[in-house]
């Protein structure tokens, strides 16, 4: 009986790492025969970021690391580059960024490491499009070159690094579920948010959604959508001559006198005398 032949291995070929200034960025569409090899590293920070297809990267140690779609890898600097198209998946379509980061930044690059100098991250769905969003606008940024492309590129970076770090199992990893409930609280606090409809939104029980949401944000969901309203009335307060039972309404208070208790109850002062102070 005869067999398919086992997929062919690319060979390497050693190459310079780029001119990449303070952030290079882009989207590529690779065939089986990609790969890249640099024995020492480079300077910068690599991030590369599966879209789509499957990729291998190979470590210093002699470990193999296929990365398929919404798994990223971190390079650090000096680290081996060594990867390429997955000769299995025949294509592999990435995300790359090369960067020079900031101090403040070095928090958000402690990823778990799978051979040394290379660190790993895989996202679920929610997040993963987020991250496609902030890195394809930050490459986008870079090549339209209005005011100051690096520093649009590298918000860019940061915004990515940022929601990375929302799911790094090194920290306090947010429950996807849990994102779309807080996103959705932020846009329809105007209305009526009730266990159900946030239920459905996470597509869990409310008891499930009640005890998860607990656990991840540390306070229960009626809590949090009513300090989430009382803030924004806040600012209202502050920013804008709005009448106070208008504001109410504004956040989702059908009653502007029970608004009222629970904004001095939570803040110590009625909602007139918060508007006095801050005026």
């Amino acid at each position: 009986m005869d067999y398919p032949a086992a997929p062919r291995q690319v060979a390497a070929t050693e190459v310079p790492p780029p001119e990449t200034g303070r952030a290079l960025l882009g989207e590529l569409e690779q065939d089986a025969g990609y790969r890249v090899r640099r024995s020492q590293g480079a300077a910068d920070w690599l991030l590369l970021h599966t879209v789509a297809g499957a990729g291998i990267l190979r470590g210093a140690d002699g470990a193999s690391l296929p990365v398929r779609p919404g798994q990223a890898a971190l390079l650090a600097p000096g680290a081996l580059h060594d990867y390429g198209t997955d000769p299995a998946a025949g294509r592999w379509r990435l995300l790359y960024s090369h960067f020079h980061p900031p101090a403040t930044w070095l928090a958000l690059l402690g990823w778990p490491e799978v051979t040394p100098g290379i660190g790993t991250i895989r996202l679920g769905t929610e997040v993963e499009v987020r991250v496609r969003q902030a890195l394809r606008g930050a490459a986008r940024a870079a090549r339209l070159a209005v005011g100051r492309p690096e520093l649009f590129a590298l918000n860019g970076i940061e915004a990515a690094l940022l929601w990375y770090d929302t799911q790094n199992p090194r920290r306090h990893q947010l429950d996807e579920r849990v994102l779309a409930v807080l996103e959705h609280v932020d846009a329809h606090l105007a209305t009526d948010l009730d266990a159900a409809e946030l239920a459905r939104v996470a597509h869990l029980s409310p008891s499930r959604l009640s005890h998860l949401f607990t656990a991840q944000v540390g306070t229960s969901l009626a809590r949090y959508v009513e300090a989430q309203r009382l803030e924004l009335a806040a600012r209202l307060l502050e920013m804008t001559p709005e009448p106070v039972a208008d504001i109410a309404g504004r956040v989702g208070f059908r009653d502007p006198l029970y608004f009222s208790r629970r904004f001095r109850t939570l803040r110590g002062v009625s909602p007139s005398e918060h508007r006095a102070r801050h005026r």
